[in-house]
């Protein structure tokens, strides 16, 4: 199955039919079914228009490759890597992840892979990026070694590697369906100048990662090259090995047992790549405290969290670099007389370390860069009743709008780019 020219989501109405049931109604989706155990499908947006320029009589599974380094069209042929090939090789099961904020140096990827009860390791970039309200965890990885690791049905998926190798995105279905925009592209990141990548494949991927890409988006999404590893340990319980790998990393780098629910034995490490907000929020570790909390890291809290009065809020706490923006934001709003269209009482607050509900992915709010507005009238899936001209002086002073997502939150704000407060 090869994507045809000229239409990017042609696959899809293929793959639909035969591999993913319901898929027909996936752009309207608003579930959060990321479960690793569906059937993985190619494409996104199945309700693309057919190409007029085709011939009516060609197989449109079948056409001749573009001139590159993959065997059909790339839909970004300066973001495709060599074309992957068939499955090489037996599968490994992905039994413990090793997730440094910096790239692993050599002989520490060595000495992991010669313990006693390793069978197999693979080293890649793992970062969580800024999605809406979502940090998804995305893995950029060499594909023709990495899907060795993936469960059956995506490993032996000729069609998602193609597509991670020409550039596109692979994603949990659930999660792919409710953050595609109505061409099949997300925006990896919350600065307003991200990039956005292609959803080429729903499918199922390893524990605790989100979504997968080739090694070329590393540089363009700021990832640190090989900071994770993945490692299999064979017929030896993965409790066995974790205290030596432990010792060979060292502290501050989690080794997480991967299982279908987060290791809550583990510290995690939380920051955000690529932009200007990003390296303004820095990177903290936190644990998790049940209840869909999280503790970060006291120190980090210190440096960064402030409880300061805003106009028409009153006392709010946030990340210091929002702070002035917000400030400026509300101001304006005063200063226009629009105060009455903000309700103090339906705050839903700033700063909250927690995770999306009903998951184990962190919320911006854990970092303190985004608020809940006006509440009750501005739910999910809505609308929203906010006023718009208070949601265009928010956008002028740095602030993205939920309401313009694709599955719309219009009472969640959130940073987007850095904007000076005078």
């Amino acid at each position: 199955m090869r994507l045809r020219r000229g239409t990017v989501a042609g696959v899809a109405l293929v793959a639909c039919a035969t591999l993913l049931a319901g898929c027909g109604d996936g752009a309207s989706s608003t579930g959060d079914d990321t479960s690793q155990g569906a059937e993985p499908g190619t494409g996104a947006g199945s309700d693309a228009a057919p190409d007029p320029d085709a011939d009516p009589d060609a197989d449109p599974g079948e056409t001749e490759p573009a001139e590159g380094t993959t065997e059909r069209p790339a839909i970004d042929p300066a973001m495709a890597v060599e074309d992957p090939g068939p499955l090489d090789g037996r599968l490994f099961g992905d039994d413990l992840l090793v997730y440094a904020p910096d790239t692993l140096a050599d002989d520490v990827v060595e000495g992991v892979a010669g313990l006693d009860g390793v069978e197999r390791v693979e080293q890649f970039a793992l970062a969580p990026v800024a999605v809406e309200d979502t940090v998804v965890d995305v893995a950029a990885v060499d594909p023709s070694s990495y899907r060795n690791f993936n469960p059956i049905q995506t490993a032996q998926f000729q069609e998602v590697w193609d597509r991670v190798a020409g550039g596109e995105l692979g994603i949990l279905p659930g999660l792919g369906r409710r953050m595609e925009d109505e061409n099949g592209f997300v925006r990896l990141g919350n600065d307003r100048d991200a990039p956005q990548v292609h959803i080429g494949a729903y499918a199922p991927q390893v524990r605790q990662i989100d979504a997968v890409l080739n090694e070329n988006w590393i540089e363009p999404l700021g990832m640190r090259p090989g900071n994770a590893l993945l490692v299999n340990t064979g017929t030896a319980a993965p409790q066995d090995v974790r205290d030596d790998i432990k010792e060979i990393v060292g502290e501050g780098v989690p080794v997480q047992i991967l299982g279908p629910d987060l290791d809550i034995t583990a510290t995690q490490t939380a920051f955000l790549t690529g932009g200007s907000v990003a390296e303004a929020v820095g990177t903290f570790t936190y644990e998790v405290i049940g209840g869909g909390r999280i503790a970060p890291d006291p120190a980090w809290e210190a440096a960064n969290i402030r409880t300061e009065e805003v106009p028409i809020l009153g006392d709010v706490t946030c990340h210091k670099v929002m702070l002035p923006q917000l400030r400026a934001a509300f101001t304006e709003v005063v200063t226009r007389g629009l105060a009455d269209e903000i309700n103090p009482d339906e705050y839903a607050g700033c700063y909250y370390p927690r995770f999306i509900a009903g998951s184990s992915s962190l919320s911006l709010h854990s970092f303190g860069i985004a608020v809940d507005l006006n509440v009750p009238g501005n739910q999910r899936g809505t609308v929203g009743d906010i006023d718009r001209d208070v949601v265009a002086i928010m956008k002028k002073w740095g602030f993205a709008w939920g309401g313009d997502w694709s599955f719309t939150d219009p009472m969640h704000f959130e940073m987007d780019r850095l904007v000076q407060a005078r």
